[in-house]
C-alpha cells in the first residue's frame, strides 16, 4: 500500500519526537497533530502539518491509519487509551508496570468492539527491555533477571512529579547503584531489594504559596512511582530548571545471569544509552505503529504488547529481504 497516515494525539516532548520519527520513515506521512491546548499556540512540525483541536479527532477516523497516543500514563492514557481504541488503531507508551494487565484488558475490549488494533506499553521499558527479559528467561531458565534504569531523566516519573499539588514544574532522575550493578555483572546473582538497586532524585519548582515539606511528603509516598525507593526532593528555581535540566538523557540495562545445563555460568546484557529519552521512545512507537497497521490490515483486532508482535512487522523491508540481510 502507499504511505501510512499517522496522527499524533498530544504534542509535548513525546509528540514532537513522534513527528520527527515519522519524518525518518519513507512509508509514513504525518496526517495531523491533535491537541487539548489552543492549536494556534503550537508550532507545527512542518508547515504542511495541521494542528487541530482535540474535539475534532473523531472527524478524522477514516483519514488516519494509526493514532499515536502521547499522553501521560498517570492520568491521560487510562482514559484516552480505551476511548480512542474504540475508534482508531493506536499505539501508546503506557508505562505504569503494575497496572499494565488491567490497562490491556480495558483497551482490548474497546479495540475489539471497534474493529481496531492497539499495541500498548510500547517504548524501551516497558518495551525493548520487556523483550530482553523474556529472551533471557527463555534462554537461561535457571537464573535471575535484573533491570537497571539510568542514570537519566524518566518521562513517566517526571510527569507524575509535575502532577503533585504545589509543583509548578519538575524533573526526576533515576540512578542505579554502582555496587548493585557490579554485583550482578559478576554473575553472583545477589538478592536485591527495589530500594537497593536505584535511587530517585527529584528537582521541583514550587507554585506560589506551596509548602515544600508537604510537596516532599506527597512525592516520596506516591505509590508505583517513589514510595519503594530512597527519593530526594530538591526545590530549585524555574531558571535553574531551564538551565540545568533541559536535556532528557536516559538509558539502562537488562541482565540475565544464569547457568546452562553443563553447569557453566552465563551472563547476557542488553544496554541502552539514550541522548533523548522521548525521541527514542517515539522511534519505538513509530516502528510499532507500522506493525499495528499491518496487523489491522490482516484483520487482527484487540490489544497487544511488544511480547505479542513479530519483529519483522516493525521493519519497512519485506521479510525476504530481512532474511537475506539479517539472519
Amino acid at each position: 500500500m502507499g504511505q501510512r497516515r499517522i496522527a499524533i494525539a498530544g504534542y509535548g516532548n513525546l509528540g514532537r519526537g513522534v513527528a520527527a520519527a515519522v519524518g525518518q520513515n519513507a512509508d509514513m506521512t504525518l496526517h495531523a497533530v491533535f491537541t487539548r491546548r489552543d492549536p494556534t499556540t503550537i508550532e507545527p512540525p512542518t508547515p504542511q502539518t495541521p494542528v487541530l483541536p482535540w474535539d475534532e479527532l473523531l472527524d478524522h477516523r477514516d483519514e488516519v491509519d494509526v493514532l499515536v497516543l502521547c499522553g501521560g500514563s498517570k492520568d491521560d492514557l487510562p482514559q484516552q487509551g480505551p476511548e480512542l481504541a474504540a475508534h482508531f488503531t493506536t499505539v501508546d507508551s503506557f508505562d505504569t508496570h503494575a497496572r499494565i494487565p488491567e490497562y490491556v484488558a480495558a483497551v482490548d475490549a474497546a479495540a475489539r468492539a471497534g474493529g481496531n488494533t492497539s499495541i500498548v506499553a510500547v517504548g524501551w521499558d516497558p518495551g525493548m527491555f520487556s523483550l530482553n527479559r523474556l529472551l533471557g528467561e527463555a534462554l537461561l531458565p535457571e537464573g535471575e533477571t535484573y533491570t537497571f534504569w539510568g542514570p537519566g531523566l524518566s518521562q513517566g516519573h517526571s510527569d507524575a512529579l509535575r502532577r503533585v499539588p504545589g509543583v509548578a514544574a519538575g524533573v526526576q532522575y533515576t540512578v542505579p547503584s554502582p555496587a548493585a550493578v557490579d554485583a550482578v555483572r559478576s554473575g553472583s546473582r545477589p538478592a536485591l531489594s527495589t530500594r537497593e538497586k536505584h535511587t530517585r532524585e527529584c528537582y521541583v519548582v514550587l507554585e506560589d504559596g506551596a509548602d515544600a515539606a508537604e510537596v516532599e511528603q506527597a512525592v516520596v509516598t506516591m505509590p508505583h512511582y517513589f514510595a519503594d525507593y530512597d527519593t530526594t526532593v530538591t526545590v530549585i528555581s524555574a531558571e535553574a530548571l531551564a538551565h540545568e535540566h533541559a536535556h532528557m538523557p536516559h538509558g539502562g540495562f537488562v541482565i540475565r545471569s544464569g547457568t546452562t545445563g553443563g553447569g557453566h555460568d552465563q551472563v547476557v546484557e542488553y544496554r541502552l544509552r539514550l541522548g533523548s529519552n522521548p525521541e527514542f521512545t517515539a522511534s519505538v512507537l513509530v516502528a510499532y505503529a507500522r506493525a499495528a497497521a499491518r496487523l489491522n490490515e490482516r484483520g487482527e483486532t484487540g490489544a497487544l504488547t511488544v511480547l505479542d508482535v513479530a519483529p519483522s512487522l516493525l521493519s519497512p523491508k519485506p521479510v525476504d529481504q530481512l532474511r537475506a540481510e539479517l539472519l
